[in-house]
Parts: structure tokens; C-alpha cells; sequence
């Protein structure tokens, strides 16, 4: 399975905007872009910036989509897909498969630190969703789908450490989670307005359907 593997707080600097991919870190003095707000590379600080045309804006917005719910290029333009070919508006449904995504919701529901976390402990198997365990962070959840973290898995410290600082974040009016057993349910699928990721997704839609 293809994925990224090089420094997550080089793709916050190129967006010029926290993405939030290494967890708690983000929230912290230590984070990189607090430091070198500036583009990695030969034209970063002290470099020419190119003036950015249309179709620069509409990539950009596209890679830093593709970059917080950390998913590859073919991946990403089949979510668009199967948004485009769904009933609404093509970019906010696009937005809600993305939100509805398992490992996001884990993260979500603040059972990890990151989305990166959350796609390690599903693919370990130690969640289940509707009494079933998974393995698969793609999986769609359902409105009413519930999601648990297993029995033997409860005392994992990526989990607790988790849940503890899940504060900073905030918990989405679409869910609800109980701290004290582990788990949670997907009330409803997101609007727009419920979804705190700061992508102009018209500017997605463009570039796709040129």
C-alpha cells in the first residue's frame, strides 16, 4: 500500500497552515511551522515565490485536502468520483466521505492523536464497529454505526494519552463518545458547517472537472 513516509511538517509549511498530521506535537511550542513558517526548499526562505495562477489555488487546496486526511493522489480522485456522481453539492459530499472515513472518525472522536494513529490502531485490529472487528481505516461509517475500542485494547497508552488531552481538539456535534467505555456513535453524517477543516472544496471541484 502506497503512502507517505517523508516529514509530515514539511506538508505544513508547503500549505503555509498547521494541518494537524503529527498529533499533540501541533499544539505545542515545538511544532515546525511556529519556527520556519516558510516553503521547504530552494525557494523557501529568502527564495522567489512564483505568483500563483488559478490552477496553482485550485492544487493547492487540493493537496492540502489530500494531505489532512492523508490519502494518495488515485485514492483521493475516486472519493471525488463517487462524490460526483452523488446527489448534492459535489464538494461538501466529497468533504463528508472523507469525514465518515473510519480512521477520521477515530480520530475524531479523540481514540488517537492524529489520523496517522488512527489508521495504525485500525489496521492492528483494535477497534471494532458495530461489535465486529476491522482492520480497514477506508471503511465508511454509517450514521448510527458505533464505534468501540476492544476489551484487550483499553489500556494501550496511544489510546488513553489520547483521550485525555481529546480537550484541545473539541468533540463534533455529529458524534457522540463515552470517555469511561471507549466508544462511540455517528449521530449523523456532517454538514458542511460541522466539518473544521479549513478547504475551499469549489476550488477542488474546478480543478477536477476541467
Amino acid at each position: 500500500m502506497a503512502r507517505y513516509r517523508e516529514g509530515k511538517c514539511r506538508l505544513c509549511r508547503r500549505e503555509s497552515e498547521k494541518l494537524f498530521l503529527k498529533g499533540d506535537r501541533c499544539f505545542t511550542d515545538h511544532c515546525a511551522i511556529d519556527k520556519r513558517n516558510f516553503v521547504p526548499g530552494e525557494h523557501g526562505k529568502g527564495g522567489r515565490r512564483r505568483r500563483e495562477t488559478g490552477y496553482g489555488l485550485q492544487l493547492r487546496e487540493k493537496q492540502k485536502a489530500r494531505r489532512i486526511y492523508g490519502i494518495m493522489e488515485r485514492q483521493f480522485r475516486n472519493y471525488f468520483l463517487k462524490a460526483e456522481g452523488m446527489k448534492g453539492k459535489t464538494g461538501e459530499i466529497l468533504l463528508q466521505l472523507l469525514e465518515t472515513r473510519l480512521d477520521n472518525v477515530v480520530y475524531r472522536m479523540g481514540l488517537a492523536p492524529s489520523r496517522n494513529a488512527a489508521r495504525q490502531l485500525v489496521r492492528h485490529r483494535h477497534l471494532k464497529v458495530n461489535n465486529r472487528v476491522v482492520n480497514v481505516p477506508s471503511r465508511a461509517i454509517r450514521a448510527g454505526d458505533e464505534v468501540a475500542v476492544r476489551e484487550k485494547s483499553k489500556t494501550l497508552k496511544l489510546i488513553t494519552s489520547a483521550l485525555e488531552s481529546q480537550s484541545a481538539r473539541g468533540l463534533p456535534q455529529w458524534l457522540e463518545v463515552s470517555r469511561e467505555d471507549m466508544k462511540g456513535r455517528l449521530v449523523q453524517i456532517p454538514s458542511r458547517t460541522d466539518i473544521p477543516v479549513a478547504v475551499q472544496e469549489q476550488f477542488i471541484v474546478e480543478l477536477y472537472s476541467k
